[in-house]
């Protein structure tokens, strides 16, 4: 396994220099997170790849939002997030189809994102809905020569991979956030790799805290702070052979932001 961050593009920064900062802590991976369709431009598209082969840095991911409104939190989120809501379905696939397209535009071989609360009940009727609306996206990135990865947190291991196997293409993954299954409430994250382990091409190294109430997702720690059993997660990920990239993601902004990055790096490094 080798470790890497996540770094967000978007027009208010420099791209260039983040990916920058990434080398001089010392990592040579990275995760890049858009929200924003308007960066996906060949101008974006170069001053990434020359940022990229000046620091020799790699990208395991691309990371697709989406546009409109999303509230991340149990009762509006549902609602809102992801390719569930149909009001913003169709807007949010030419979205996501068009970051395919972006990271086609890198070399990257993998799109992420937040699907959303993925229907528990398969016979619900929104369900049949979703499942389609992501088979579109899917078979997109697979035209482009890329896996479609679900990132972990709003639903239950069982139901990701039931979405997965409904969808029934093969390339199919997920990009597992062990914090985001604690912070949701939905699951162990160790005890989910039994569930969807086989499916998992990309890690996110964060960490955090149930939930403590029925409205609010837990709180994000940095990581070794929260309920992530990290010497007990990267065993769990060494046996069933994953060598691949954990990503190391830290939801804050500022020089604590980079702190927090670098002793996640540390400890990781110890496990691994």
């Amino acid at each position: 396994m080798k470790l890497g961050v996540l770094v967000n593009l978007n027009q208010q920064s420099d791209i260039a220099e983040k990916i920058r900062e990434v080398s001089e802590m010392g990592l040579f991976s990275c995760q890049i997170s858009c929200w924003d369709p308007e960066c996906y431009t060949d101008a974006y598209a170069d001053r990434i790849k020359e940022a990229l082969a000046i620091y020799g840095v790699t990208v395991s991911s691309f990371w697709a939002g989406w546009t409109g409104k999303g509230v991340w939190n149990f009762y509006d989120g549902p609602a809102t997030l992801g390719l569930v809501p149909e009001y913003a379905r169709f807007q949010r696939i030419l979205e996501l189809k068009a970051g395919s397209d972006f990271a086609k535009k890198l070399g990257v071989d993998q799109l992420a994102t937040h699907a959303g609360f993925l229907p528990e009940n398969p016979c619900a009727e929104n369900y049949r809905g979703v499942v389609c609306a992501l088979r579109e996206v899917a078979q997109h990135c697979k035209q482009n020569g890329q896996y479609f990865l679900f990132e972990t947190g709003q639903e239950t291991p069982v139901t990701l991979r039931r979405v997965i196997e409904d969808i029934g293409l093969d390339n199919l993954g997920v990009n597992l956030d062990p914090a985001n299954l604690i912070l949701y409430g939905k699951a162990n994250p160790i005890d989910a790799l039994d569930t969807i382990g086989e499916y998992v091409r990309d890690v996110h190294g964060k960490d955090g805290c149930y939930p403590t109430n029925g409205h609010d997702l837990g709180d994000e720690m940095p990581l070794g702070e929260g309920k992530v059993n990290y010497p007990a997660f990267v065993t769990k990920l060494k046996a069933i052979g994953y060598d691949r990239t954990i990503t190391i993601e830290r939801e804050i902004s500022g020089d604590q932001q980079k702190k927090d990055i670098i002793s996640a790096k540390a400890l990781l490094e110890a496990l691994i």
